[in-house]
């Protein structure tokens, strides 16, 4: 039996990558790594707790000790990495963990795969290590890297980091960026569960700015598609890109929501804009759609529509993590931020 090592797997989508593997690959084990820290949430694999292919082990990405005893101990195969900080409001409020995880945690987990001469690595990373896009044209695979917030700094230098393992090591590695996901599981800090919560509870939705900032939406079953299709088909030392072809600005991305929802645009709270906010993300995904076969298929009125009906039937997980903690971010988050205030 082959053996999937998946960092970061519970969060959403490193949590509905490895509900694809182990529902598409029957003779495949699944180990999932995780710090489980505000993001992480065991929830989300909870209907595969007994199945005998899947392992959850505690740990952080940046420990050598956890590394070494695990790939000694397990004969893995391929190495997923979706280990990260990725919101970029907490990297403006304080970069340090993004650094700490995203690029020291990278390194360390390079140096494991590499020392256990595993067979591939792929590197989850983003469309915002490449900036900000004007009113025209897509990022490529070609892009050069420009990131604007100390989030994709950080996901830029794992990246390099990555791309220098190929070419001084030979490292077998493969790297994919995407644009804007949505669906089940994703933590309610994020735009669209964070709206389609607040809007079910009749609580204003924070909209940065006038909402004129673009991005393009995937659905992260497509997504998980494009990362297994790469690890599996890509090339060696390649960068591929994936996008969902939805280009939508945000307030009428919020419009979209009330409307599915069945509730008001007086919901709408217009809040003081995010520092140095990319204003539109746009992928050109043909390379992965003629080298790897992959295209998007998941048309974005029917995927949101799915996901806010998962949302409705699952309050009692999102209820239980925006909580503690999270109310206490949210709240340092946009509590001082209003407009007029």
């Amino acid at each position: 039996m082959s053996c999937i090592l998946v960092t970061g797997g519970c969060g959403f989508i490193g949590s509905n990558y490895i509900r694809m593997q182990l529902e598409k690959y029957p003779d495949q084990k699944v180990i999932n790594v995780d710090k489980l820290t505000y993001a992480g949430n065991l929830e989300n694999l909870k209907d595969h707790e007994d199945d005998p292919r899947y392992q959850f082990v505690k740990g952080d990405i940046s420990d050598p000790a956890l590394w070494k005893e695990l790939f000694a101990k397990e004969s893995i195969n391929n190495v997923v990495n979706f280990a990260a900080e990725s919101h970029v409001d907490r990297s403006i409020l304080d970069s340090g963990p993004f650094v700490q995880t995203n690029i020291v945690g990278t390194q360390i987990l390079l140096d494991a795969c590499r020392s256990a001469k595993i067979d591939r690595y792929l590197q989850v990373s983003t469309d915002e290590v490449y900036g900000s896009l004007g009113t025209e044209g897509y990022f490529t695979e070609e892009t050069p890297l420009a990131p604007n917030s100390p989030y994709s700094a950080s996901k830029t230098s794992a990246d390099l980091l990555v791309r220098s393992y190929v070419k001084t090591f030979g490292f077998p590695a493969i790297i994919t960026r995407c644009s804007n996901n949505y669906g089940p599981y994703q933590f309610p800090e994020k735009l669209i569960p964070l709206f389609i919560s607040n809007a079910m509870n009749d609580i204003s939705l924070p909209v940065y700015g006038k909402g004129d900032n673009v991005r393009d939406w995937i659905h992260v079953d497509d997504h998980c598609r494009g990362i297994d299709d790469s690890l599996r088909k890509g090339k060696v030392g390649e960068v591929y890109n994936f996008g969902g072809h939805h280009e939508v600005q945000n307030i009428e991305l919020t419009k979209t929501l009330l409307e599915l929802l069945g509730k008001p645009e007086s919901l709408i709270t217009y809040v003081k804009d995010r520092p140095g906010h990319d204003m539109r993300y746009a992928i050109d995904s043909s390379k992965a759609e003629n080298e790897l076969g992959w295209k998007s298929e998941i048309d974005f009125r029917d995927g949101i529509r799915e996901t806010i009906d998962w949302y409705q039937k699952n309050s009692d997980w999102t209820d239980n993590i925006k909580s503690g903690d999270y109310m206490n971010y949210y709240e340092s988050q946009y509590g001082d931020r209003l407009s007029g205030q």
